[in-house]
């Protein structure tokens, strides 16, 4: 038995197909199958079951393949252990990033963090909060960008910047006569949502406690902060954005930006890992070149922070 026909064995798992798990693992069929099968008449049991279609994975082998994991993520750690010790800061690093940042954020460090670190082959993926945790524990993330806290015992939260929410109006809102709103004028507003899975979402629905529902004649629930900004200017509604997304504004819509006072709503962005990654110095790394670019582009120090949880 060896490292990589566990290798192997994952990918037919994960992809349910020889030839993608192949093709996954840059070896032939023929080779992976190969050695799959001497895996299984060494062990005299069938792991997979090439009868079904797609292919499934018996009852004794799902038992094989969590063991299997753990070995392999287990061995990969020496690698990790070496670099980390000998002060290297390359390789490959799969990081999760939350829709609602993702955009923002990514121009702001992400050339940056290649010039810094040239060795470092990030792999970033767009992912929803849920899947992030789960793929932190599963081991298919080395860490992640998401709003916190997530009150989840098995994970550590690096908090890296404090994004305030703002509120964005329709010209004729008469909310815009205030120069700062309280979320309490939010009470009587028909506020546009992002659609349900969006943490964003679930900070906004804690900030109000509860929205009116629209007079409209419609129920809109996007997944563009664009779409949510086309809306309020036809008239349609208010909603909230996160600071950054408005940074590329126009100067005529900027005019339309409201902010909360102080302590303003804000929602805290974290670099998250399990607590048992090794991959540490690559997460610093990452750490301190995107708390040192978003310095220059938030400068909000009072607010109060926004649970991304549903209550």
């Amino acid at each position: 038995m060896t490292i990589t026909q566990l290798k192997y064995l994952l990918s037919v798992a994960e992809y349910r197909n020889f030839t993608q798990a192949a093709e996954h693992c840059f070896v032939t069929q023929p080779t992976l199958s190969m050695q799959i099968q001497k895996l299984e008449d060494e062990l005299d049991l069938q792991i997979f079951d090439r009868t079904k279609k797609p292919i499934e994975i018996t009852r004794v082998g799902a038992m094989i393949l969590e063991q299997a994991k753990h070995i392999v993520d287990e061995a990969s750690r020496i690698s990790d252990i070496v670099d980390q010790q000998k002060g290297f800061i390359g390789g490959d690093f799969t990081i999760g990033v939350i829709p609602t940042v993702m955009p923002t954020l990514l121009p702001l460090f992400l050339k940056a963090f290649n010039n810094k670190y040239p060795k470092v082959n990030l792999i970033i993926k767009e992912e929803n909060t849920a899947t992030i945790i789960k793929n932190l524990h599963e081991g298919k993330l080395d860490a992640a960008i998401a709003a916190t806290p997530l009150e989840n015992d098995g994970l550590v939260e690096r908090p890296l910047y404090y994004e305030p929410f703002v509120a964005y109006l329709n010209h004729n809102n008469s909310l815009l006569e205030k120069k700062e709103l309280n979320a309490e004028d939010l009470d009587d507003q028909n506020i546009l949502l992002l659609k349900d899975g969006h943490c964003f979402r679930d900070g906004i629905l804690n900030i109000c406690g509860g929205l009116k529902t629209t007079n409209s004649g419609f129920n809109i629930e996007s997944g563009s902060f664009e779409t949510l900004i086309n809306l309020v200017d036809e008239g349609l509604g208010m909603t909230l954005l996160p600071y950054l997304n408005t940074r590329n504004l126009s100067d005529s819509k900027k005019s339309n930006i409201r902010s909360f006072k102080n302590p303003s709503p804000a929602r805290e962005i974290s670099l998250i890992y399990h607590k048992n990654e090794l991959k540490l110095h690559i997460s610093e790394a990452l750490r301190d070149v995107i708390s040192g670019v978003i310095r220059g582009e938030i400068a909000f120090n009072d607010v109060k922070i926004i649970s991304p949880l549903k209550k």
